[in-house]
C-alpha cells in the first residue's frame, strides 16, 4: 500500500451501508485505507484515545449507542482537533438543509452528505463527489497539521526570545512592570515608553510584542536618533521608482516591513516635524505617505514608542506635536531606574557575570556579597546598560581567575573613586540655596568632566555613562561642554 494512503476511520453500525462506502472506495484503494471499522461512537473514541490517528472520519449521523450525532463530532475533535469528519445520513435528502448543515459544521464536521435515494444499491450517492471530498479533507488535515508544526516552532522559538528578554529582579517596581506588561500586551492600542537611557526600554518592548497577538508578525525596532534627519522619511515610509533622482527601484519603508506585527520607534524626539506629522497619519488613517506614491498604501502596525523625556517636558518645549503625544500615548509606562530598585542590583549582577561567562567560555564561580559590594552601593547613573558593560568588563578582567575586590575596582575605574585614589573628583560644594534644576546641571557637567579625563574619546566616555552617544553629544552641547 502507498505510504500516501488516506487513512479511514469507518464508524457505521448497518452492514449495508459499510459495504456501500468500501465499494465506493475500492476503484481508489492504493489512496483511500479505511483503517478500522467500528460500530459506535464509544468503540471510535477508545481508538482515537488509544493512540491510533487517521486523515478522515466517516460517520453515520445515528447510530447504535449513546454516543452519536454532534455529540460524537465534538468529541472526536476534542481528542484529534485536525481530523476531518465526514457525515453520511439518512436523515434527510435535501442538502439544502441549512439549519442541519449549520449545526453539523459548529460541532465541527467537514461535510456531509445522504445515503439516499434508496435505488442505488452498490454504491453512496455521487460517488465521485464523495470521493474527492475525501481527498481534500485529508489536504486540509495535512495542512493543518504542517501549520501547527510550524506554530510549535514558532512558539518555541519566542520562548526563547522571551527567556533571552526577561526582566531581571523582584522588586515591587519590577513586579509592577511585569503586570502592566501582560496587561498592554493583548490590546492593539500604542505604548509610549518613558525612562532614563539605559533603562531597558527596547527590552520592554520586545516583552509586550512577543506576548502579543502579533508575536507571530515581525517585530522592527529603530532608533530615530541614528537615522539621518534627511533620510527618516524614506527608512520609515519608503518611496516609489522615479519619486527623485537615483530612485531606480521602490523601497519598502519600516512601516511596511512591520506590516500586521509591531514597530518601536526609539527616541521618538529625534523625529524631524514633518515625519511626525506622517507618523500621525498612519496613526490616525493606518495610510503610510510614501514619496513618489501613484497609490494607496495601508499597513497594519502597532506603534510603541520610548523616550527619555518626561510628558510635561515633551509638551512644554514642543519637543513632540501634542496630536501625536496624545496618539501614541494611549497606553502608558514609565520604567524606573536602577537606582529606585537598588535590590535588584545583586540580581543582574548575577544574571550578567553568567551571560558573559557562558558567552566567552570562562567557568562560573560563586560570588562573594562583600567583594561585590561597590557594586551594589554604586548608584548606576546610566542605569542597567552601563551595568552590564562593567560586569562585562569584569569578566575579561578576571577571565579564570577568581574576582577580588581589585579587580572590581579595576573594572569600575572611571566610574568611582577607591580609597587611595587622589584625581580630581570634581567641585561639588555648590552653594546648597541653589534650586535643584541648577544644582543638576552643575552636577552632570562636573562629573561629564570627570569622566571625560579619564575616557580615550566621546565614544569612550558615552559607554562608561551607559549613555548613546547622540545623547551624550546632546548632554554636552547643552551643559557648554561642546
Amino acid at each position: 500500500m502507498s505510504e500516501r494512503a488516506i487513512k479511514i476511520l469507518l464508524i457505521e453500525d448497518e452492514a449495508y451501508d459499510v459495504r456501500r462506502i468500501k465499494n465506493t472506495l475500492k476503484s481508489h484503494a492504493a489512496q483511500l485505507s479505511i483503517e478500522d471499522s467500528v460500530e459506535n461512537g464509544q468503540d471510535a473514541v477508545r481508538l482515537l484515545e488509544s493512540g491510533r490517528r487517521y486523515d478522515v472520519a466517516i460517520l453515520d449521523f445515528q447510530i447504535a449507542g449513546g454516543l452519536f450525532g454532534e455529540n460524537l463530532i465534538r468529541k472526536l475533535k476534542s481528542i484529534d482537533p485536525s481530523l476531518q469528519i465526514l457525515v453520511i445520513t439518512k436523515m434527510t435528502i435535501n442538502q439544502s438543509d441549512l439549519k442541519f448543515a449549520n449545526a453539523l459544521m459548529d460541532a465541527g464536521a467537514y461535510w456531509y452528505g445522504t445515503k439516499y435515494p434508496g435505488d442505488i444499491e452498490e454504491f453512496i450517492y455521487q460517488p465521485t463527489d464523495f470521493i474527492l471530498t475525501i481527498m481534500n479533507a485529508s489536504a486540509l488535515r495535512q495542512a493543518e497539521l504542517s501549520r501547527n508544526k510550524l506554530g510549535k516552532r514558532l512558539d518555541t522559538k519566542i520562548n526563547t526570545i522571551l527567556d533571552e528578554s526577561r526582566l531581571v529582579g523582584n522588586s515591587p517596581e519590577m513586579e509592577k512592570l511585569r503586570e502592566l506588561i501582560e496587561k498592554y500586551a493583548q490590546p492593539q492600542a500604542n505604548v509610549l515608553i518613558v525612562g532614563e537611557s539605559g533603562t531597558g526600554k527596547e527590552l520592554i518592548a520586545r516583552n509586550i510584542h512577543y506576548r502579543s497577538p502579533r508575536k507571530y508578525d515581525p517585530f522592527i525596532a529603530v532608533n530615530c536618533a541614528a537615522i539621518p534627519r534627511e533620510l527618516v522619511e524614506s527608512e520609515l515610509f519608503g518611496y516609489e521608482k522615479g519619486a527623485f533622482t537615483g530612485a531606480d527601484r521602490d523601497k519598502q519603508g519600516l512601516f511596511e516591513q512591520a506590516d500586521g506585527g509591531t514597530l518601536f520607534l526609539d527616541e521618538i524626539t529625534e523625529l524631524p516635524k514633518s515625519a511626525q506629522a506622517k507618523l500621525l497619519r498612519v496613526l490616525q488613517e493606518g495610510e503610510i505617505d510614501k514619496l513618489g506614491r501613484k497609490s494607496t498604501y495601508r499597513v497594519n502596525v502597532r506603534i510603541l514608542a520610548a523616550t527619555n523625556k518626561h510628558n510635561d517636558e515633551l509638551l512644554s518645549k514642543q519637543i513632540l506635536r501634542e496630536d501625536l503625544f496624545y496618539r501614541l500615548n494611549i497606553l502608558h509606562i514609565k520604567v524606573p531606574a536602577l537606582r529606585e530598585r537598588l535590590g535588584d542590583i545583586p540580581f543582574l549582577i548575577e544574571h550578567f557575570y553568567k551571560y558573559y561567562c557562558n558567552s566567552m567560555g570562562f567557568p562560573t564561580q560563586k560570588l562573594d556579597r562583600d567583594v561585590l559590594r561597590p557594586l551594589e552601593n554604586y548608584s548606576w547613573p546610566g542605569n542597567i546598560r552601563q551595568l552590564k558593560n562593567v560586569i562585562q568588563r569584569l569578566v575579561i578582567l578576571a577571565g579564570s581567575s577568581e574576582i577580588n575586590v581589585n579587580l572590581i575596582k579595576l573594572s569600575m575605574s572611571g566610574l568611582i573613586s577607591t580609597p587611595g585614589q587622589n584625581e580630581s573628583q570634581g567641585d561639588f560644594s555648590f552653594t546648597p540655596s541653589l534650586p535643584m534644576k541648577d544644582m543638576d546641571r552643575k552636577f552632570r557637567k562636573a562629573y561629564i568632566q570627570h569622566i571625560l579625563k579619564y575616557s580615550k574619546n566621546d565614544s569612550d566616555a558615552a559607554e562608561q555613562l551607559g549613555m548613546a552617544p547622540s545623547n551624550f553629544y546632546r548632554s554636552c552641547k547643552d551643559l557648554g561642554l561642546k
